[in-house]
């Protein structure tokens, strides 16, 4: 597995690698009305409207600082399907019954993409019901990174509302 690893808030953190589509630099986004403030609004990537998540918001900090190594790494994961679980796949590049869900995260210092060959796993995930997306804690050269599961980030009341990506092969241009 590799992970490509970023700051938040000055922690390390990382997420798998197979994830990310692309790591572009800060894009403005179109607010949109009564969401949670951690979701900037909305960009256009690629033709596709892609909503834009401020990961330190996110974490319940101050916002991402808008500095020359901000990015906004764009990710993309099976939707869950929560209603007819025999349809679900597991977790590989297949699409899924529920489509694919792409996001924009905002994150300082992305720094670089790591083997899971150099990290060992040294804490399993805490489910904290306020942070169900933080997983494992990693040992990674001199210090420790937490990994991000992309897909328990937003809560499923905001995720239902956004729409999926299509499934066809293709849609990774």
């Amino acid at each position: 597995m590799q992970l490509l690893t970023f700051n938040v808030a000055g922690q390390p953190y990382a997420i798998e690698s197979r994830r990310v589509i692309e790591v572009l630099p800060l894009v403005p986004a179109r607010p949109l009305p009564q969401v949670p403030d951690y979701l900037l609004g909305i960009f256009t990537y690629r033709g596709s409207l892609v909503p834009l998540v401020d990961l330190a918001r996110r974490f319940g900090v101050a916002a991402a600082s808008e500095r020359l190594s901000t990015r906004v790494i764009v990710v993309e994961y099976p939707r869950p399907v929560t209603d007819e679980p025999a349809l679900q796949k597991d977790d590989k590049d297949e699409a899924p019954a529920g489509g694919l869900v792409r996001l924009g995260l905002v994150a300082e210092n992305v720094i670089a993409v790591r083997a899971a060959e150099e990290a060992a796993a040294s804490l399993p995930p805490l489910r904290l019901p306020a942070a169900e997306y933080l997983d494992r804690v990693y040992r990674l050269g001199g210090g420790t990174v937490q990994l991000i599961d992309i897909s328990r980030l937003l809560p499923a009341e905001l995720l239902a509302g956004l729409p999926s990506v299509a499934a066809a092969a293709g849609t990774r241009s």
